[in-house]
């Protein structure tokens, strides 16, 4: 079952498994069961540290990850390969002995939760924000006994997801009651349990040289080259990766022939951390202010920052078409991402709305899912490039719509269809689809700055070639800009310009 990469990922963190682990395996006769106990064959054979007991779980096919002769409230329905694999490793690293790698703070606040806790995750294994969840929960479980977490692979268990209408992932259930849908961080599972944000590390008495504003690569690139520069930088932001994170295969990271966004950004993270940067995250900022010979960010929580100089890198988010039952259906069959989602829709109707690259690329995917794919384009031809184009026309279950404008979603619980109105005859037209994939295009997230910053008509803040504002010692970088591309690799250069035009204007002042 495992490969020969996985085996020799696996082997590299068998010498610091520090004791010895049980893996409790409740089995039937079912070939998803056969499945797992052979996962765990494989795993166990591996190393003399691991055994294997069988047990009458909650569910069957599961499995813990026990260290002898206690329990960690940590288990696994289903096989965790894919991008589980590494969920699997660090939580089998947590139980052994290895102390997670989060802040005091947060260990002491996971600690003091007295009350009973039982988290469900339900995931994908295509789902490349499904493991920042799980492991985020696991680490909860490790750290509090009165806390436990499952795993819940959702095509094991479909039927399950189907009485549950679970139609995004990764969806959290707490005790029985639904807790959370989409990418989490620890810090935002910590605040919704314990209903706190105060940051850990936001010093409103200390002024920086330099605060940025965001967690994707133009500021994570912001905030390494104004530190290495010597100068005092706080990182504020509501968490790290940015948009990357949504982003499955990347091919274009000039000397890196293939990666994947959640793997790009933890390496930035980690490159951040090497570096004495303030970071805050899980804080939103909503106001900016000039005053005097400073730069004044306030945020949600009540929090005030001074800097003499900041960096806004806000990023973008996906746009929204604005038609009824958009929101009320928003992890009820309308979703953004079709490699977290998609395996959702296996053998089922569905609309992509977005005609661009985004739009086709996710179609083409989804095809090899769904029963049927219908992408919409509001123009008159799409506009993705042409060997996409070509790909999507190949396909014996893909519609193309094309001079059409959505009107509205139905649905009951969740989404059974939706409408659009032919942009040249007038005529209206009904599709029974059961999910709808929205992709569109990205917004800049500067809503926060209408009344501050100069934007243009898309909301983009306008930037001169040192990435400076129309504010003096405000500067600005990556897809919340006016830059003619959103690429990552230059959000990344843009972030290095603001820096540097930030250092610049220090030492001329």
């Amino acid at each position: 079952m495992l490969d020969n990469e996985t085996k020799q990922q696996f082997a590299q963190y068998l010498d610091l498994v520090e004791s010895p682990i049980v893996f409790s395996v409740s089995k039937d006769t079912t070939p998803d069961s056969k499945k797992l106990v052979g996962f765990i064959t494989e795993i166990t054979e591996m190393s003399e540290k691991f055994t294997i007991e069988y047990n009458i779980l909650s569910r069957t096919p599961s499995f813990e990850i026990n260290r002898k002769g206690t329990q960690s409230g940590i288990a696994f329905a289903g096989v965790p390969l894919g991008h589980e694999f590494s969920s699997f490793l660090l939580a089998l690293l947590q139980v052994s002995g290895r102390k997670p790698k989060i802040s005091e703070t947060l260990i002491q606040q996971i600690k003091q939760i007295d009350r009973p806790l039982h988290f469900e995750t339900y995931v994908s294994l295509s789902c490349h924000n499904c493991p920042d969840v799980v492991q985020a929960l696991n680490t909860l479980a490790v750290l509090n006994p009165m806390i436990t977490h499952t795993m819940i692979e959702g095509s094991m268990y479909q039927k399950e997801v189907d009485e549950k209408h679970i139609m995004a992932v990764p969806t959290v259930v707490l005790n029985g009651e639904e807790f959370g849908s989409g990418r989490m961080t620890i810090e935002q599972i910590i605040e919704k349990l314990l209903g706190s944000s105060k940051p850990e590390t936001v010093l409103s008495n200390e002024l920086y040289d330099v605060l940025i504003v965001g967690g994707g690569p133009a500021a994570s690139s912001a905030a390494i080259y104004a530190a290495r520069k010597g100068i005092r930088t706080g990182l504020v932001a509501d968490s790290l990766g940015g948009q990357v994170v949504e982003t499955l295969g990347i091919e274009n990271m000039i000397g890196t022939p293939y990666t994947e966004g959640p793997k790009l950004m933890k390496q930035v993270e980690a490159h951040l951390r090497e570096y004495p940067i303030d970071l805050m995250t899980n804080q939103r900022a909503i106001k900016l202010e000039k005053q005097e010979n400073q730069v004044e960010l306030q945020l949600e929580n009540g929090g005030l920052l001074k800097s003499k100089t900041a960096i806004i890198a806000t990023g973008a988010h996906w746009r929204s078409i604005n038609v009824p039952g958009e929101q009320e259906f928003k992890n009820k069959g309308i979703a953004y991402c079709p490699h977290c989602d998609g395996p959702l829709f296996s053998g089922k109707e569905i609309a992509v709305i977005g005609g661009g690259n985004s739009g086709v690329e996710a179609a083409i995917d989804l095809a090899n899912i769904a029963k049927h794919v219908y992408v919409l384009e509001f123009l008159p031809e799409l506009k993705a490039d042409k060997i996409l184009q070509d790909k999507l026309t190949s396909l014996t279950n893909v519609t193309v719509i094309t001079n059409v404008a959505t009107e509205k979603i139905v649905g009951d619980t969740t989404v059974t269809g939706l409408s659009y109105t032919d942009r040249v005859s007038g005529s209206n037209h009904q599709l029974n689809v059961s999910g709808v994939f929205i992709l569109i295009g990205l917004v800049p997230n500067t809503d926060w700055l209408n009344e501050t910053l100069e934007l243009n008509q898309r909301g983009e803040i306008l930037t001169n070639k040192n990435g400076a504002t129309s504010i003096e010692g405000v500067f600005a970088a990556g897809d919340c800009t006016d830059s003619s591309y959103k690429q990552i690799i230059i959000s990344m250069g843009s972030g290095a310009t603001a820096a540097l035009g930030a250092f610049d204007y220090l030492m001329r002042q």
